[in-house]
Formats: structure tokens, C-alpha cells, sequence
């Protein structure tokens, strides 16, 4: 007789396990909370659904905090890796400029989901929607509350992937926590990532910066630099060139109450040529206008730059130069975790095996958002869901 195996969550993580796990050994079946899989997918995807990136491998691994828990199942099926399987789905990707992956330009979102959902139920998994999982029975039976009343399920093996506590609106809430908690097993409460950050700018500055880009810069927060861009907002900021930083920001904010940024306007100028080209013009323009011209600024950066400095500091050449490379500013709080891309938090990656297994419960195994890692926005998130889902595919197909 077949062993059985439950999947908890319909996510990203569920999506390859449903296609690569070997029906012949085991009975396979997805248990959803929603009526449809993968909400928060489509919702990631509605500006375009970025699958992974391009990124070389030795560098794509090293995204992660911590990334060494990932490396054996990054290695076992990489962006590389992925490409491939998603072509011989018959989803055909490119690279966008940014070096992310996306599917061919004409395949929605929707149509990359239904394809995989073909596949699973191609592969004899069933789908079981509408059953919220609630808990452990005292025998370690699953429970569900579905329509028809609650239902208590033996498996041989469960695998959960009931995602982290970002974007709550497609049913991921991360209100499961304390039914592992209950076990004994080791967690900690989410928190944002990948999301906005608190300045508390002063009010006549907010209107004349909301919404205003700050392209081509660098920001450094402890011992990690990332360049990018950002948007100023009335909250503080957000975008690509902060979200990497997550990891750091939040560790300061945590230890101190407050984190320090510090954005290089000009990376690609020194600080020594910088200063020449104040020094050193003999225009006839005003000393801002000077300023302005000669650094190439443009009016966000000189009112960031006056907001920081005194007036007389604003005319001492030098300093104006040390503000234009690292203009200091203080993050209060991250934004609200519905409104993070992901989040970081859950298991503790010390409660589970090589395999993903928890220690203090055989056969049962987590995987994805739930585990207590952070993944930068880029398809790195999704990519290390999809990597756990086919290693541990594979090491049960193994058994």
C-alpha cells in the first residue's frame, strides 16, 4: 500500500511538490484554505511575475540571510535549474534588463498557474480546497475546518508550506505560529521585509519630496552597500535600492530603536573630484547654482542636501561634499507588515534537519516563507520556495 502525503498550504512550495513528487510511491494531496491556489502568486505577479533571476549562481546563493541552510537545495535545482523545468512545462521565460526572469512576453500570471495546476493534476495529486488547517489533534492528526464541519487526517508524511505573514489579503497570515508553539518547536513572530521604512520628515518637507525618485545612488546601512533607486514618500521610503538592506535596517532597529542609511547621490564620483569641480569653476553662477551645475544635481537632491545642513555648513564646500556622499538618514520603524513584499520570522531554521524535517516531529516538514530567512525582492524568494519544493521532492522520491 502507498504511503500518504499531505502538503498543508497551496503556495509556491505546493506547486512543484504537487508536479515532481512520485504518485506510483505515495498518495499525494494539496490541502488549500482558499477555493484556488496560490493566491499570493497571481497578486506577486500583477505587474509582471518575476520567477527568479539570472544572476550567476555563486553570487545568486549569497542573497539569502542566512543563505547556508539553502545551499544543498539551491544546488540541487538552481535559477538555472529552474529555466529549464519551467521551458520543459512549456513556459517559456526571457531576461528582463534588470537580469530578472519573466515569462514570455503574452503568458499572464494566470496562465503560468494553470499550467503548473494542469500538471499537478496530471500527476494525480488532489486538491483539496476550502480546508483551513487549525492544528494538531492530540494523536499529531491534522484538523481542518471545511464547509461541511471539522476534519481530523493520519498522513505519513506532511509537508507544510503555509507561507510567512506578508500580504495577509491572499490568506497568508502566519497565525499558525502557535500551533507549532504549542509542540515546543522554536519560533519567532514575523516582521516586514522587503517593505517601507519610517523617516520622520518634517511636514514642509513632504511637500515638496513625495513621490520624487532619487535614481543612480548607493546606500549603505552597516557593513552593506547596495545601489539602486528609491522613492521618497510622506512615510519615509521604499524600492528596490532599500529592500535589499532589510536584513540590516531591521537588525539596527531592533538592538538600537533606530537604524542609520547613508546615500552616496554620486557612487560614481569621488569625493576628491567632487570637490575639484566646486573648487575649481570660475562660472558666474549663483553659489547653489554653481553647486547644482557643476554635480549635475537635481532639485530633490539639493533641498535632501539643505534639509541635513545648516546654512552656513550648506556653504563650506568640503562639507557639502561629505553630506553629497553619505547623507545620513534615520530610519524609525519598517512599514506595516500587510504592505511588506514578504516577510521575515516563523521556524526557527535550528528546529528543522538538512531535509527540512522537524526535529521534534518525524515525517513532518516545513518549507518556504514559514522558515525564519530573508530573500531580497528579484525572484529570490519565489526561487528558494520552488528549490526547497523539488530537494524535497526529491529526497522522499529517494526513500
Amino acid at each position: 500500500m502507498k504511503k500518504t502525503i499531505s502538503i498543508i498550504g497551496g503556495g509556491a512550495s505546493a506547486l512543484i511538490l504537487g508536479c515532481e513528487l512520485n504518485t506510483k510511491k505515495y498518495t499525494v494531496s494539496i490541502f488549500e484554505k482558499n477555493t484556488a491556489l496560490a493566491r499570493k502568486f497571481l497578486v506577486a505577479g500583477d505587474g509582471g511575475l518575476n520567477l527568479t533571476h539570472s544572476e550567476d549562481e555563486s553570487k545568486f546563493i549569497l542573497r539569502y540571510t542566512p543563505y547556508e541552510f539553502l545551499e544543498t537545495a539551491f544546488k540541487n535545482f538552481s535559477n538555472k535549474d529552474l529555466i529549464k523545468w519551467l521551458n520543459n512545462t512549456g513556459l517559456e521565460t526571457f531576461v528582463g534588463t534588470s537580469g530578472r526572469v519573466f515569462p514570455k512576453k503574452g503568458i499572464k500570471p494566470i496562465d503560468v498557474l494553470n499550467r503548473l495546476e494542469e500538471k499537478i493534476k496530471s500527476n494525480s495529486v488532489k486538491i483539496n480546497f476550502k480546508h483551513e488547517w487549525t492544528g494538531f489533534s492530540e494523536n499529531n492528526e491534522l484538523i481542518f475546518k471545511t464547509p461541511t464541519g471539522n476534519k481530523q487526517i493520519q498522513s505519513d508524511v506532511v509537508i507544510f508550506c503555509l507561507g510567512g505573514a506578508s500580504w495577509p489579503v491572499t490568506g497568508s497570515k502566519g497565525d499558525w505560529l502557535s500551533f507549532f508553539k504549542d509542540k515546543k518547536i522554536k519560533t519567532t513572530p514575523f516582521e516586514a521585509s522587503n517593505c517601507s521604512l519610517k523617516i520622520n520628515w518634517p511636514q514642509e518637507l513632504i511637500k515638496v519630496i513625495e513621490g520624487k525618485p532619487l535614481k543612480n545612488i548607493s546606500i549603505k546601512c552597516g557593513n552593506k552597500i547596495h545601489a539602486g533607486e528609491i522613492v521618497l514618500t510622506s512615510f519615509g521610503i521604499e524600492g528596490s535600492g532599500i529592500y535589499p538592506l532589510s536584513p540590516q535596517i531591521r537588525d539596527e532597529l531592533n538592538k538600537l530603536g533606530l537604524a542609520k542609511i547613508y546615500i552616496d547621490l554620486k557612487p560614481l564620483l569621488s569625493s576628491e573630484d567632487a570637490l575639484k569641480k566646486i573648487t575649481n569653476s570660475r562660472s558666474k553662477l549663483s553659489y547653489t547654482e554653481n553647486i547644482v551645475k557643476q554635480l549635475n544635481l537635481n532639485k530633490t537632491q539639493i533641498i535632501l542636501l539643505k534639509s541635513v545642513m545648516s546654512k552656513s555648513d550648506f556653504l563650506d564646500p568640503i562639507k557639502i561634499v561629505n553630506n553629497l556622499k553619505n547623507l545620513e538618514l534615520l530610519i524609525s520603524s519598517l512599514g506595516p507588515i500587510e504592505d511588506a513584499i514578504s516577510s521575515v520570522g516563523g521556524i526557527s531554521l535550528t528546529e528543522i534537519s538538512e531535509d527540512f524535517e522537524l526535529k521534534k516531529l518525524k515525517n513532518k516538514f516545513v518549507i518556504g516563507e514559514m522558515l525564519d530567512y530573508d530573500a531580497p525582492t528579484g525572484g529570490y524568494l519565489l526561487q528558494s520556495c520552488f528549490s526547497m519544493g523539488k530537494y524535497l521532492a526529491d529526497h522522499l522520491n529517494d526513500l
